[in-house]
């Protein structure tokens, strides 16, 4: 938000959506800043607020990329030798070299489908793990165990 009061002070609040984290500064005109490059300053944060708010959403999916890429290759050294085919770890290694090539070098787009092609490669794998996590909890169990009174 910016406002701009009586004596020419302008005052800028912005806020982080996510986080609600609030901050604002008010910038006078003692600092060397005319009438004019304080209304300059506005034109160009609004005519670049586009190129700010895309630049934001990339950066947020490569965040998310690198989220998920973690967790892939967490799941992979620990439990990829015993629960995936040759075919299948190769087909998860394809999906994975996409994402991180998209994470580098792509849209927001082509990082949302990279992602969606290794969500893919990966959902047998990852419901073989919660199979495998579900039979060692149990393990040495009877159901009668677990059932509430």
């Amino acid at each position: 938000t910016f406002q701009v009061d009586a004596d020419g002070l302008l005052g800028v609040t912005a806020e982080e959506q996510t986080s609600g984290v609030r901050s604002s500064i008010v910038v006078k005109p003692s600092y060397g800043l005319t009438e004019g490059e304080i209304e300059t300053m506005l034109r160009d944060s609004m005519t670049y607020a586009e190129t700010d708010i895309q630049a934001r959403m990339l950066r947020e999916q490569q965040v998310d990329a690198d989220r998920v890429l973690e967790a892939v290759e967490a799941a992979l050294a620990a439990d990829g030798a015993e629960l995936l085919s040759v075919d299948e770890r190769s087909e998860i290694d394809d999906a994975v070299i996409a994402l991180r090539l998209a994470r580098e070098s792509a849209t927001v787009d082509q990082i949302k489908a990279a992602m969606e092609k290794l969500d893919a490669a990966t959902a047998e794998f990852a419901a073989r793990r919660m199979d495998a996590g579900v039979r060692k909890l149990l393990a040495g169990h009877t159901l009668d165990e677990f059932e509430s009174e």
